[in-house]
């Protein structure tokens, strides 16, 4: 994570998330190993990422404008994910869950 950046808004830090090097795991010369600190996301889920590349397609694509109302029916973090997303950019956004869900 790159240190003294300024973001816009929290949805632009989705993704800068560091490597760390794993010194102890493997012995030296066998191999290189690295952790990816998914953890460094804003809301620590790998779903961030999924949020706002959706979102970054919309876009990118010309789906999306100050107009959209987007629904998306989920159960977990990846409706979390859109919901912080579309909180940081503005979008208005609906989720749904099928009744069998607690």
């Amino acid at each position: 994570m790159p240190r003294n950046k300024t973001y816009q808004n929290a949805a632009e830090c989705v993704g800068e998330t560091p490597l760390i090097r794993i010194n102890r795991l493997v012995p030296e010369g066998h191999a290189t190993v690295f952790a990816k600190c998914e953890f460094f996301q804003p809301l620590n889920s790998v779903k961030d990422r999924i949020g706002a590349a959706m979102i970054a397609a919309g876009e990118r694509d010309g789906i999306l404008n100050a107009d959209t109302h987007i629904v998306e029916p989920t159960s977990g973090n990846t409706g979390i994910a859109l919901a912080f997303v579309c909180a940081a950019k503005g979008y208005r956004l609906t989720l749904t869950m099928p009744e069998s869900m607690s």
